[in-house]
C-alpha cells in the first residue's frame, strides 16, 4: 500500500513538474528496490517503513555535519528529503505514549537488569518503528533499567 502511494505520488509529481520531490521519490523508490533486489523479496508496509527510517536517520546525520562545515545549502536539500521521506512515515508518538509502551515492555518480560535491554528493545521495535527515535527510546530503557 505504502510502494503504491509512493508510485501515485511520483506519477503526480512527474505531472506538475515538480523536480525536487520528484529526485527524492524517486530516491526512495531506489532504496526499497535495491533492498528487494538484494534480499530477493517484496517489501510490505513495515519493511518499507524500515527503509525509510534507514533513510531519514542518515539524512539527519547528514544534515549535522553539513552544519558544522558550513555548508547551509546542502544541510537545506538534506532538511527537504527528510520533510518528503517524513510524509510517508505514521504519524509520530509523544513521550508519554513512548513511556507508556516502554514501562508495558519492562513489565512484560520482566526486566531488571541491563541484561534484559535487547529483549525490552526487541518487543519494542516492532511497535515503534518509524514512529520514535529508536535511539531516544534506547536512552530511555537504559536510565529505566539502571535505576
Amino acid at each position: 500500500m505504502l510502494k503504491q502511494r509512493l508510485q501515485d505520488d511520483m506519477k503526480a509529481a512527474m505531472k506538475s513538474h515538480d523536480k525536487e520531490r520528484l529526485g527524492v521519490i524517486r530516491l526512495i523508490n531506489a532504496a526499497i528496490k535495491q533492498r528487494e533486489v538484494d534480499e530477493r523479496v517484496e517489501l510490505d508496509d513495515t519493511q518499507v517503513l524500515a527503509v525509510l527510517d534507514k533513510m531519514l536517520k542518515q539524512r539527519r546525520d547528514s544534515i549535522a555535519q553539513y552544519e558544522q562545515a558550513g555548508r547551509d545549502d546542502l544541510a537545506n536539500k538534506e532538511r527537504f528529503e527528510v520533510e518528503i521521506c517524513q510524509h510517508y512515515m505514521p504519524t509520530p508518538l509523544s513521550e508519554s505514549e513512548i513511556d507508556a509502551l516502554i514501562a508495558e515492555a519492562i513489565s512484560n518480560t520482566g526486566a531488571t537488569s541491563m541484561k534484559d535491554m535487547g529483549t525490552v528493545m526487541g518487543l519494542l521495535k516492532p511497535a515503534l518503528q518509524g514512529r520514535a527515535d529508536m535511539g531516544a527510546v534506547s536512552k530511555l530503557i537504559r536510565t529505566r533499567l539502571a535505576g
